[in-house]
């Protein structure tokens, strides 16, 4: 069936809206969403996407409020939704579609809402943004029965920011809440296409003297930046093109309401005492807060809004009634600390402040400064400081006449004196221009409306060996248009781990695809994509190629590898072809993006003692060669700690194509555990750790050949320590459960005693488990108490470490969902208190309870600041490191020592965990 409508969505952070327009015609209409409410009636408002699960018992439930259509939905969704979320507090899930960009989390787990207590069911961001859109289905389908929401031309709008991995889980949600094809537009462009339709008959008046236009999306969770270059033709008609697109920057509306929870919090009155309180409220009850901030808001801003409100925040339990606080707000206190907070005047060559803020809640990664304008002039300088003389602004913060003025006037005190003003472009529809722009795009793409052109705003270069890059994208090429490079040929290496390496231009070097450029021309190099290409039928292990590249409609570089000979299967058959995806999105000057680092001159000697030791050679070795093969490799490369990760991962790639050869002799089997381990500490880092982890994993079962000696259980454990986290949740789990009886204290019968031999070297075997920051936290929580008695028992360092390690409120490599509740921390402590109460004595439960009681600024996972800066005095005064009781007062990052500490031993150079 042919689609009826053309349909634009824009899941939004805080209200999602469908606008659609008839195939047939151009008029952009808004389609009115149902809610869900009391007594089955039907609100006619645009969907605000909350969403509220109910456990407990005699709670509402979805069941009590029925919708027009079947429903089998467990949640209520809506603006009712919200309004609930403010009375019952730690049940409402709201800014799904930040959670699903937030790179450290499992955006596939249910984790949301994120610091619920266990009792609360949970939902994943990814099946949360799927109900959003769900639910407009099925309102659509109801009120168009002949024509489906899935036969429809639907487009999704995403941040512009949004990096590969969001805009597929959004693709993902589409499928989950059953859309056909979908297409995704950013969302700037969306704005932006909505004033173009709106103007499309008179465009070229409208845009005269306009020459580079700066759309500005402030949103409920992100702030989008976008460059459009206005161009005429021979014609005079306006050309448009997409130029820039400003880093994802989770800064928008609910940063300012958090901003205004924090500063009203303080000045909540009606405690105990009857007057402000100095307690600092718990994750649930900010949340609370946080969501009457911004009903306060959004009424204080209003045109005809009061001068001043009352902000009520509602007690628990049976103190639902006695337990209220509240505090005033009045309009004059939301300018001020919005304008200055989020809108300050500054210079146009001002940078992001890096010291990390205050909005950092929620487990969201909220930018650490709050300061929009300073974004703004950064990511005009990275785009050759040019100023725009025209901005378009997005986003229903700009509803508030304050912050508008406040943007337009630190723009136009940027330009030269005597240059005609920066012009603003009439917005009246901020809430439904992105949904109405999607429309509009779709229709561009149908040849009804003016079209964006969005072509690659660089020119890309695959580089080569010898200096030389070969240019496999021109700077400009339209969007999904694919150049081919028949006249180069490459050879292809199948089966075995290969690097490709990306250099960059953001100037137009005037280069066509193919051309040979230098690769010190101003080009920057990005991040390899490294991979694993297997053979197709009949391929042989090398074969000769030719590329083709386009830019894909999501805004990365695809490239195929194009077999010359073509098929094997046949003259008919289409050749062969092998897909490499470059993600574009990121910093081209972020750790990493450098020229390799250059080979060890004496790697070749090294690579040949290990080959001399693991090779495939008939000849005995001697003995003292093997055991002395880490010496052997330390005099020829320098000492162990100050090889690099590319280093690193050379010499594991010699060790692993000897791991068959490893079981020659105990000695064989010791060294190759202890360098395999170090060489691919911490499992993950490099483009090709997932492979090589693969290839690891397959050892594991075949286990240890020389199990009679407890130095090899020691040196089996430690390479598992080493690389635990390249592991994923269920390779994890099963090392555990394997191993779990003789974590147990002495005597202990929780886990019943396994079959086969004793593993031995049990302080190691506990370091590895205690590295596992996957496994279920049932299993994590059992294992600490089993900790505690053994501390008891026997306190030693390794059993200090492994608590600290189990118990850290910052992981190193698992997502944050896996750390243990607080409540667990602090009985954790309690312990530690009678088992070592003088902390001066014991360093090691001194530098446990400094992990288990850090500071991370999100305050479902923190301990509650009155404990947090007992400990912190506790260690002051038990003359810890300094460090230490910084990072249990406020966020911090660990130093070189402590990172050391944590990971139980130095990481690789060039290995720098970033994480909190």
């Amino acid at each position: 069936m042919a689609a009826a409508f053309r349909i634009g969505i824009d899941l939004g952070t805080t209200h999602t809206v469908l606008a659609f327009a008839p195939v047939v015609e151009d008029d952009i209409q808004v389609f009115a969403v149902p809610q869900s409410v009391a007594a089955g009636e039907v609100a006619p408002r645009p969907l605000l996407p909350s969403l509220r699960f109910h456990a407990a018992e005699g709670a509402l439930a979805a069941a009590d409020l029925p919708l027009p259509w079947p429903s089998d939905e467990p949640a209520i969704l809506g603006a009712f939704a919200r309004e609930l979320g403010q009375q019952t507090p730690g049940r409402l899930v709201a800014s799904a579609k930040s959670w699903l960009s937030h790179p450290a989390v499992d955006r596939t787990a249910a984790i949301l809402p994120w610091g619920a207590p266990d009792e609360v069911p949970k939902v994943s961001p990814l099946e949360a943004s799927a109900s959003y859109l769900r639910h407009l289905r099925r309102a659509w389908d109801r009120a168009h029965p002949g024509a489906p929401l899935a036969q429809q031309a639907t487009v999704l709008t995403v941040p512009a920011s949004f990096d590969d991995g969001a805009r597929q889980l959004t693709l993902q949600a589409a499928a989950l809440a059953g859309l056909g094809a979908v297409h995704l537009i950013e969302e700037p462009q969306a704005a932006f296409y909505d004033w173009v339709f709106a103007h499309r008959n008179d465009l070229a008046r409208q845009l005269a003297g306009t020459r580079r236009l700066l759309v500005v999306d402030v949103g409920g969770g992100t702030t989008d930046l976008t460059l459009i270059e206005v161009a005429l033709d021979a014609a005079g008609r306006p050309q448009l093109a997409r130029t820039g697109v400003g880093d994802h920057l989770v800064l928008g509306g609910d940063n300012m309401d958090l901003a205004l929870a924090r500063w009203i919090e303080p000045r909540l009155s009606g405690g105990p005492s009857g007057g402000p309180s100095d307690r600092q409220l718990g994750a649930i009850q900010l949340a609370q807060l946080t969501q009457r901030c911004r009903s306060a808001k959004e009424r204080l801003l209003a045109p005809d809004g009061p001068a001043e409100t009352t902000v009520t925040l509602q007690g628990g339990g049976s103190r639902l009634i006695g337990g209220a606080r509240s505090a005033p707000l009045t309009r004059a206190d939301v300018d001020r600390l919005l304008v200055e907070g989020f809108f300050p005047q500054v210079a146009a060559d001002a940078r992001p402040r890096r010291a990390r803020g205050a909005l950092v809640e929620f487990g969201l990664p909220y930018a650490s400064d709050a300061a929009i304008t300073r974004h703004i002039a950064a990511f005009l300088q990275r785009q050759g400081g040019g100023l725009p003389d025209t901005v378009l602004l997005n986003g229903g913060v700009f509803h508030a006449p304050a912050l508008r003025e406040r943007l337009l006037a630190t723009l136009r005190a940027w330009q030269p004196a005597g240059a005609p003003p920066i012009r603003l472009l009439d917005t009246p529809r901020l809430d439904a221009a992105v949904a109405r722009g999607a429309v509009a795009y779709a229709m561009a793409r149908a040849g009804s409306a003016p079209r964006i052109r969005s072509g690659a705003a660089r020119a890309y270069y695959l580089a080569l060996e010898d200096g030389q890059g070969i240019c496999v994208l021109p700077h400009g090429t339209p969007e999904g248009e694919t150049v081919r490079l028949d006249a180069r040929r490459f050879r292809l290496r199948l089966g075995r781990p290969v690097r490709f390496n990306l250099a960059t231009s953001a100037a137009d070097l005037r280069h066509r695809a193919g051309d040979l450029a230098a690769l010190q021309d101003g080009l920057q190099r990005l991040p390899p994509i490294a991979t694993v290409l297997e053979p197709r039928a009949g391929a042989a292990g090398e074969v000769q190629v030719t590329l083709d590249a386009r830019i894909t409609e999501v805004g990365t570089l695809e490239m195929h590898c194009v077999a010359v000979d073509g098929a094997v299967d046949g003259a008919d058959a289409p050749p062969q072809r092998w897909e490499l995806e470059f993600q574009l999105r990121g910093d081209a000057t972020a750790p990493g993006a450098d020229a390799p680092v250059a080979a060890h001159p004496r790697l070749p000697e090294a690579l040949a003692a290990i080959a001399r030791v693991y090779g495939d050679r008939k000849q005995a070795v001697d003995a003292r060669e093997v055991r002395q093969l880490r010496a052997t490799l330390e005099r020829l490369l320098g000492e162990r700690a100050t090889w690099h990760a590319a280093l690193l991962r050379t010499l594991f790639g010699a060790l692993l194509q000897g791991a068959r050869r490893r079981r020659r002799s105990p000695q064989h089997e010791r060294a190759w555990f202890n360098l395999a381990g170090f060489t691919l500490r911490p499992g993950f880092g490099d483009p090709l750790d997932g492979w090589r982890m693969e290839r690891m994993w397959e050892l594991f079962g075949p286990g240890i050949a020389h199990s009679d000696d407890s130095q090899q259980w020691s040196e089996w454990w430690t390479l598992w320590r080493r690389i635990a986290g390249g592991l994923d949740a269920e390779q994890q789990q099963m090392v555990y459960e394997a191993v779990a009886y003789y974590l147990q204290p002495p005597g202990g019968t929780d886990i019943a005693a396994p079959e086969g031999p004793s593993m031995q070297a049990l302080d190691e075997l506990l370091r590895m488990a205690a590295s596992f920051e996957r496994i279920r936290p049932a299993d994590k929580v059992r294992f600490g108490q089993w900790l505690l008695q053994r501390l008891r028992q026997r306190p030693t360092h390794e059993l200090w470490w492994a608590l600290g390690r189990l118990g850290a409120r910052q992981p190193l490599y698992a997502s944050l969902h896996h750390v243990l509740p607080p409540a667990t921390a602090q009985d954790w402590i309690a312990q530690i208190a009678a088992i070592a109460p003088d902390w001066a004595r014991h360093e090691a439960a001194a530098f446990a309870v400094a992990q288990i009681a850090r500071a991370t600024g999100d305050r479902a996972r923190d301990l509650p600041e009155a404990l947090r800066l007992r400990i912190a005095e506790q260690l002051q005064a038990a003359h810890a490191a300094p460090g230490w009781a910084a990072m249990v007062r406020e966020a911090t990052m660990l130093d070189e020592a402590d990172q050391r500490r944590v990971f139980g031993e130095a990481l690789p150079p060039g290995l720098v965990l970033l994480r909190g």
